[in-house]
């Protein structure tokens, strides 16, 4: 199977292409320009495997929790890239994604939501894929629950906002570094393509896990 995966829910822009087990994938610092960056990225992935669009025959995107205009850019991007050819549409937490990249186990993934906020969940791979032990939740950092037993690693941009979250949760190692990508997406993608987990271009759809996009000024001042 040959896909192209999109991942642009932080300030992250990475694209990835799968080809029968191979995966290539580039990724930079994107600011606010996923939207100008992502298709030329993937055009660049095609170009060096002489490949072309018409070749892709699936589409995976970082589906969220994660910034709002970034799952929206990744979702219309897949669907654009989909629609046309009638291809399959698959979303991939980024949260998992976000587990998957860390390269641990267990994982307590927690990316920065803003308005003192994070995106979290606790995953423990187990069997090749990935489970959550705490379910994905939008939470003050000081709410966020602390994963059962030993031997979890924290990772994502909501440990370098909320230090003191490594203390509340009991956690060791931190990687706080990690994002979530393209590459990371692709490898959670490729199995559940292939099982036909796929869904209509129409049909797919950000996970924003909260309605709220920003304080009001009466907040931003307490």
């Amino acid at each position: 199977m040959i896909f192209a995966a999109l991942e642009t829910s932080t300030e992250w822009c990475s694209v990835a292409l799968w080809r029968d087990g191979e995966i290539s994938a580039i990724e930079r610092r994107a600011g606010h320009r996923h939207s100008e960056l992502a298709l030329p990225m993937l055009e660049r992935l095609l170009a060096a495997s002489r490949m072309t669009l018409q070749e892709i025959q699936a589409v995976a995107f970082g589906a969220g929790p994660g910034s709002f205009t970034g799952l929206r850019i990744a979702c219309g991007l897949a669907q654009g890239l989909a629609f046309a050819r009638s291809l399959p549409v698959l979303g991939i937490s980024t949260l998992e994604a976000l587990a998957e990249a860390s390269g641990a186990p267990r994982v307590a993934a927690c990316l920065d939501a803003r308005m003192r906020e994070v995106y979290y969940a606790a995953l423990a791979r187990r069997d090749g894929r990935w489970h959550e032990v705490i379910a994905a939740q939008c939470a003050p950092p000081q709410s966020a629950p602390r994963p059962p037993g030993e031997g979890w690693v924290g990772a994502g941009s909501g440990f370098a906002a909320y230090g003191d979250l490594r203390g509340n949760m009991g956690l060791g190692k931190i990687l706080s570094d990690v994002h979530p990508s393209a590459l990371a997406v692709a490898r959670l993608a490729a199995p559940r393509l292939a099982a036909g987990e796929g869904v209509d271009a129409a049909s797919a759809a950000p996970t924003y896990l909260r309605d709220k996009v920003a304080l009001t000024v009466a907040e931003r001042r307490r």
